[in-house]
């Protein structure tokens, strides 16, 4: 019998990637709205930019939803 093909899930294919050793790559949550005046510093929107790891305790359940990445 056939090995049936996975779903890869479409909003977490968007929105983490893989890196060589197996890290799940995200980006910071807040960088949508409230950009300018009162809401975010500068220097909390240039720390907003950089990219970030995911949890260990969550990237299984990452992994599992974007299996061919």
């Amino acid at each position: 019998m056939p090995k049936i093909k996975l779903k890869t899930h479409s909003g977490a294919k968007k929105r983490f990637s893989l890196t060589k050793s197996g890290l799940v790559k995200r980006a910071h949550a807040n960088k949508s709205h409230l950009l300018n005046g009162h809401g975010k510093t500068t220097k909390r929107k240039r720390a907003l930019r950089k990219g970030a790891y995911a949890d260990v305790t969550n990237a299984m359940a990452i992994k599992r939803m974007i299996p061919y990445k």
